[in-house]
C-alpha cells in the first residue's frame, strides 16, 4: 500500500511541470534584477541593555522573537542592530514591535535607539 502511495505521488508531481516551456523559464529568471539600495540614509535601531548582558543573550531573544539581528564591533564594543531599514517611520514601527515583545516578556533595563546612518557609497 505505501509502494502504490509513493508511486501516486511520484507520478502527480511528475506531471506538475508538463505544458510549460523551458524557454519561458530561462527568460523569467533572466528578468530578475538586483535589489535597489537607497540613495538617502538609512535607519537602524540598536537594542542595548542597561546592565551588562551577554550580546549572545540579547541577540539570541532577539532571533527567537523574530527580530533578526546584526552583531557589529564598533570601536571595541558589541553593538546589537536591527536593520537598516529605509524611512524613519519604518524603524519606529519596528522599534514599537520589539518594546511591545520587550515589556511581554518582562525583560527590564534594555532600551532601544534609532540610529541614522548615512547611505553606503
Amino acid at each position: 500500500m505505501r509502494k502504490l502511495a509513493l508511486v501516486i505521488a511520484v507520478l502527480a508531481l511528475a506531471g506538475c511541470g508538463e505544458g510549460r516551456d523551458a524557454g519561458a523559464q530561462k527568460s523569467a529568471s533572466a528578468n530578475v534584477s538586483a535589489p535597489v539600495v537607497a540613495a538617502g540614509p538609512q535607519w537602524e535601531i540598536e537594542v542595548r541593555g542597561e546592565t551588562t548582558q551577554a550580546v549572545s543573550d540579547l541577540s539570541g531573544w532577539l532571533i527567537e522573537h523574530s527580530f533578526v539581528s546584526n552583531v557589529v564591533r564598533e570601536n571595541g564594543k558589541d553593538r546589537i542592530l536591527l536593520g537598516p531599514f529605509a524611512s524613519k517611520a519604518e524603524a519606529e514601527a519596528r522599534q514599537a514591535q520589539v518594546s511591545a515583545a520587550l515589556v511581554k516578556a518582562k525583560k527590564q533595563n534594555i532600551e532601544t535607539l534609532i540610529i541614522e546612518r548615512p547611505a553606503a557609497q
